[in-house]
């Protein structure tokens, strides 16, 4: 199945209600007079964050979210019922944006925040609101107000504590399915993994550490070469970066691996150079001795890089691993996540009539 991480929908708001044109029809009330109730205000749609999902998949099937429109008002002043909202379910980490501007709209990181997408419409007043001291008897009410309408666009930066970045067939799917139970498609050539997959890794320490497969990069990335920055967003999130190097040097020189996922990761954003980032040596198992081990850990050395060597395929390094990574986590203050105050709308205020 496939992962969507991006996509453009539309959203309706329930138009308001119309008022009522009633008169007051009483035994002992002989003159009676206007008694028309105000029509119910429409549904709004309101965008929720949930942690269940993972990936903008229902969004593959639809791509029309509707609220309901007000009830109409009736005699004796009985307000109309408001329209029921329709509450659209997202992924943390999902990023609104207006589809025609492209201005973002909201910017969705924890579980529950919400994000008012479309307004209902105001129900139109009844008649009861339109007497005057010489109209006593209108005939006339509101219509109620158009639900706001506009097509969105939804962008998914996945949220990990940890992101695997290398090249193609570095062994990142294989590193993943031994630190977690993900169970991403492994196989002995490159691209295997074209879409981000996920795992998670318990600590005692913390409740989750969750992991991020991205698809292999290649030199160009940043231009969107190859799978580009289509996936490459989603490091932007991770808090840890372990960039895993074919220790094997089959297909590419260990240390030139690293120098591509650097300067890739430094022209896609300048700020992911300064991330916490472990380097793996994988693959240590094809080494004949350990001589030869020693010897591309000290290149590595003579440049300021201190590389685990690492076996993914036989979980040999791993257990270095987890501790190094869960070091790292304990000691990283937890940053504040900044939402722009305008990107939250308010529905606890009526418009005016």
């Amino acid at each position: 199945m496939a992962f969507i991480d991006e996509a453009k929908f539309f959203v309706k708001a329930g138009d308001g209600g119309k008022g009522c044109v009633s008169f007051l029809r009483e035994k002992f009330v002989p003159k009676g007079g206007p008694d028309g109730g105000d029509g119910g205000r429409g549904g709004s749609v309101i965008i929720r964050v949930s942690k269940r999902l993972h990936s903008l998949m229902d969004f593959r099937y639809r791509s029309h979210f509707i609220a309901k429109n007000g009830s109409h008002g009736l005699g004796k002043k009985k307000h109309g019922k408001k329209g029921e909202d329709f509450v659209l379910h997202v992924p943390v980490g999902s990023i609104i944006k207006d589809a025609e501007t492209g201005e973002v709209l909201a910017d969705l990181l924890h579980e529950d925040d919400s994000f008012i997408a479309a307004r209902g419409g105001q129900g139109g007043g009844g008649n009861v609101h339109y007497a005057t001291s010489r109209h006593r008897a209108p005939r006339i009410a509101g219509k109620g107000k158009p639900g706001e309408e506009l097509w969105l666009k939804i962008e998914l930066k996945l949220l990990a504590d940890v992101g695997l970045v290398g090249l193609p067939n570095a062994g990142k799917s294989t590193l993943l399915s031994k630190l977690s139970a993900a169970n991403p498609k492994v196989a002995a050539y490159p691209f295997t993994t074209l879409e981000p997959q996920l795992g998670v890794l318990q600590f005692d320490s913390f409740d989750q550490c969750i992991i991020a497969d991205i698809p292999g990069l290649i030199e160009g990335a940043h231009e969107g070469l190859g799978l580009g920055h289509k996936f490459l967003r989603h490091i932007e999130r991770t808090r840890i970066l372990i960039h895993v190097i074919d220790g094997s040097g089959l297909e590419e020189d260990p240390l030139e691996q690293y120098h591509i996922l650097e300067k890739e990761l430094e022209r896609y954003k300048e700020e992911l150079v300064s991330r916490p980032r472990i380097v793996l040596l994988n693959k240590i198992d094809v080494f004949s001795s350990q001589a030869e081990l020693d010897t591309l850990i000290e290149k590595f050395r003579s440049e300021g890089i201190d590389p685990l060597p690492v076996s993914a395929l036989t979980g040999q390094g791993l257990d270095d691993l987890k501790d190094k990574m869960e070091s790292i986590l304990e000691e990283m203050i937890e940053e504040k996540d900044v939402i722009p105050e305008e990107y939250s709308k308010s529905l606890d205020t009526e418009e005016p009539l």
